[in-house]
């Protein structure tokens, strides 16, 4: 598919925890031909490899709290300074106050945000079927995309794990948060910002980013 955006394109997908951003972020950066930017990737990948900020992180993370600006401007802004980024990016989960959206108009202001608009019934049942292999990092769902055999991974034979910030306490948690935090920059982008209907599958869900991208890059 062809990007509606043929020089530069700045995106960021915006929307409650298990809203389906990864999944859309991924399919759409693939199209568009730049890297799909994923703060919460990055940040388990520093609490795997048991770094100073993975550490700092997730005492955060655990509880369902957003890990401090401070720790998450710094490593996005070191991610967009490397080359592959040059054409632009689609962020995933960034940013999430209105500080780090402060910090990135400094730095890489967006060209659209889509906003997927979800129940927070659909989040909780998206989020608490989800499984995860810690060995390969591959991901299922016991309703949506359950593996052959219960709790364990097609790909690799280990146990599949629930993550700590998708038990239902952490999610209401984190939606509560998401709210107070995050739910601003709605407001904030204003016109920049395109909402999408989210509760559907992620084919439907892909096909309404789609078409709104496609407005936004007829209407630049």
């Amino acid at each position: 598919m062809q990007s509606a955006f043929p020089v530069l394109v700045r995106i960021i997908i915006l929307g409650p925890p298990s809203s389906g951003k990864g999944t859309l972020a991924s399919v759409l950066a693939k199209e568009h031909g730049v890297p799909h930017i994923s703060t919460g990737d990055i940040l388990r990948g520093e609490v795997d490899r048991r770094t100073e900020l993975g550490q700092k992180a997730a005492s955060h993370m655990s509880k369902g709290k957003l890990v401090p600006d401070d720790l998450v401007i710094r490593k996005i802004e070191s991610r967009l300074s490397q080359e592959d980024c040059a054409r632009g990016f689609i962020l995933d989960g960034y940013p999430r106050t209105v500080g780090q959206a402060v910090a990135l108009d400094k730095i890489a202001a967006p060209d659209v945000v889509l906003h997927i608009d979800v129940t927070e019934e659909e989040i909780i049942r998206r989020a608490t079927g989800r499984r995860v292999c810690k060995t390969c990092g591959a991901i299922f769902h016991v309703e949506f995309s359950p593996p052959k055999t219960a709790d364990v991974c097609d790909i690799c034979g280990s146990k599949l794990a629930i993550r700590e910030d998708d038990t239902e306490p952490t999610v209401r948690k984190r939606l509560g948060v998401y709210r107070e935090m995050t739910a601003p920059l709605i407001e904030r982008y204003g016109d920049m910002l395109v909402s999408i209907d989210g509760n559907g599958t992620p084919d439907e869900t892909l096909e309404r980013a789609r078409s709104a991208l496609r407005d936004v890059g007829r209407n630049a």
